[in-house]
């Protein structure tokens, strides 16, 4: 299952959202208001969503100014999460893009909420 966000823009050079993106404890502002969070050391984080279970992702890979690839350490809720940027006039645009194998009832289960959260982040990510 693959999803994308919106197209946003941002105030943010590439490399100041590199940067922001590459700390984990960042990603607490960019998260719903009701969302439980917890950093895990420098590089995971634990967060939970209404109705879904909670999930730890850890950065998995960066490629500076660009991209940032976060990574579910669960077998059972196997996914990435990435951040592609690009330099645009007066800042920055991203994309976010959630990619997972699941099998066809649990891809229909989690469809709505994924999306969901995928532009709430981007709209945390437009606003930053």
């Amino acid at each position: 299952m693959n999803l994308e966000s919106r197209t946003v823009q941002t105030q943010k050079t590439p490399q100041e959202l590199f940067e922001f993106l590459t700390q984990v404890e960042n990603y607490k502002q960019l998260m719903p208001d009701d969302t439980k969070f917890e950093t895990h050391g420098d590089d995971k984080f634990l967060f939970g969503l209404k109705g879904m279970p909670e999930i730890k992702l850890s950065l998995q890979e960066s490629i500076p100014f660009t991209n940032v690839t976060l990574g579910s350490t669960s077998d059972k809720l196997a996914f990435t999460l990435s951040c592609d940027i690009e330099q645009v006039a007066n800042g920055s645009q991203a994309q976010l893009i959630f990619n997972g194998d699941f099998n066809a009832m649990m891809a229909m289960m989690i469809k709505g909420p994924i999306k969901k959260f995928l532009e709430q982040l981007a709209s945390g990510l437009e606003k930053l």
